[in-house]
């Protein structure tokens, strides 16, 4: 099984925690932050295990931008910032 590290953004919708990965596009839930947390590597093992099985696990790696270092170990893509902008409509 091979193992990665990705980034983790939880957030709060209504009642409910969602972690999400940017890198992989993938997000789960619970019923606090810790519970979403684990929902989130949960999937994300789940995910990486059906793309292995299915030999695609190289092509989604390099679509997400992971790099390959010189030990064979994949580099996720490194966030440089998070920002909470504030925008107008007009209507």
């Amino acid at each position: 099984m091979i193992s990665i590290e990705f980034d983790m953004m939880v957030f709060k919708e209504n009642n409910t925690f969602v972690a999400y990965c940017p890198e992989l596009d993938i997000s789960s839930c619970g019923n606090t932050v810790e519970h979403a947390k684990e929902m989130l590597k949960t999937a994300v093992r789940l995910f990486l295990e059906e793309a292995e099985k299915m030999g695609t696990i190289k092509d989604i790696l390099e679509e997400s931008n992971y790099k390959k270092d010189k030990s064979g170990k994949w580099l996720p893509p490194k966030m440089i910032a998070t920002e909470k902008e504030a925008g107008a409509l007009n209507a």
